[in-house]
């Protein structure tokens, strides 16, 4: 299961987003049917990439506040 699919939550991700809400609108039923696999497979590699950034940051920041403390 993929985390919710707001682009302004997820901008480096925005593409394959839209990529895959479009496969979703155009195959209501090849959806099941594992049409639109491949691009679940990107968008969840985008996603943990996204999510490694978001966390080198956080930490980079927690360690700042460390040092300032």
């Amino acid at each position: 299961m993929h985390s919710s699919l707001t682009l302004h939550r997820h901008p480096l991700c925005a593409d394959i987003i839209k990529e895959f809400q479009k496969c979703h609108t155009d195959h209501p039923l090849g959806k099941f049917l594992g049409k639109c696999t491949v691009l679940k497979a990107k968008l969840d590699w985008c996603f943990c990439q996204e999510k490694a950034i978001k966390r080198k940051a956080n930490f980079e920041q927690s360690k700042k506040l460390k040092e300032r403390l």
